[in-house]
């Protein structure tokens, strides 16, 4: 594949363009570090597999952050207690299909179902949480780009994953704990989806269609869902789980290629007062009359 076979979309602007600046805004081919967080190993595959294709053709570079261990996708009782080095094994082969080399895949190695109660940092109990892991790991790789998991109704690991995208990830950039790294912003923060549609609220802040919530996309070629296809075939322990959303993939067919959907949004929207001074002014210049 070539960068060429790729072609980003702006939904709202309903504009497409070769450059995946549309996608990044202010990409900068050779530095560009791009993490994705994964609550399940398979995520960054099912969700964003086009895009982590395109980065490398951009000259980015692809690091996976998965954040639970799999403990809870066996099907048969034989896999309960072997399940996490099962995943383990699985998911290292399936994104060696995609380019994505052993190292640059990151475990936070919390149970299935339980990410929700580690998110912060210092817990009721005394552990450390999400955060405690998150901002080092993100400022070691120098990472300038994240992608999260849509926090709108797909699965509880999912939702709290995409807290700690949106929350945690401007925070990297902030001039605090200096001893955990040196602080450097992330550049921008895009949401993918793997089986439910995003929220409506910047479709509603746009005044687009309702049923049009995603405002990016992609279109790929279908030599990507390939290689999609390969890399979920490793995962052999989650053949019955997965079944559907395989099947439900088919649906991204167009004749030009398989497409991909995004929600970007901003995590820390700056309140601008303009707005709010001229209503004010508005309401007292009524009083004055």
């Amino acid at each position: 594949m070539e960068r060429e076979d790729f072609t980003f979309y702006d939904l709202r602007r309903r504009e497409k363009s070769k450059s995946i600046e549309l996608l990044f805004p202010g990409w900068v081919e050779g530095e560009e570090r791009v993490a994705i967080f994964c609550p399940h190993d398979d995520d960054g595959i099912l969700g964003p597999g086009y895009l982590l294709q395109a980065i490398p053709l951009f000259g980015g570079e692809v690091h996976v952050v998965i954040f639970c261990n799999g403990s809870g996708g066996y099907s048969v009782i034989e896999h309960k207690n072997i399940i996490t080095a099962l995943r383990a094994r699985e998911t290292v082969l399936a994104y060696a299909h995609l380019g994505v080399k052993e190292e640059r895949i990151h475990r936070l190695d919390y149970d299935d179902y339980s990410v929700w109660p580690f998110l912060g940092w210092k817990l009721p109990g005394g552990e450390e949480g999400t955060f405690r892991k998150i901002l080092p790991l993100l400022r070691r790789l120098k990472i300038t780009r994240v992608l999260v998991p849509n926090g709108y109704r797909e699965h509880l690991d999912h939702y709290a994953t995409f807290l700690v995208g949106a929350f945690d990830t401007p925070q990297v950039g902030d001039p605090v704990m200096a001893d955990w790294g040196i602080a450097k912003g992330i550049k921008s923060v895009l949401q993918y989806a793997v089986w439910s549609d995003f929220s409506p609220e910047d479709t509603l802040l746009e005044k687009d269609a309702l049923n049009v919530r995603a405002n990016r996309a992609l279109c790929a070629p279908r030599e990507a869902e390939e290689k999609i296809n390969l890399a979920m075939s490793e995962f052999k322990t989650q053949a019955q789980i997965i079944a559907g959303l395989l099947e439900q993939r088919k649906e991204r067919n167009m004749e030009k290629g398989m497409i991909e959907v995004y929600l970007s949004f901003d995590p820390r929207p700056r309140c601008e007062y303009d707005k709010y001074v001229r209503r004010i002014q508005e309401i007292e210049s009524k009083e004055e009359k």
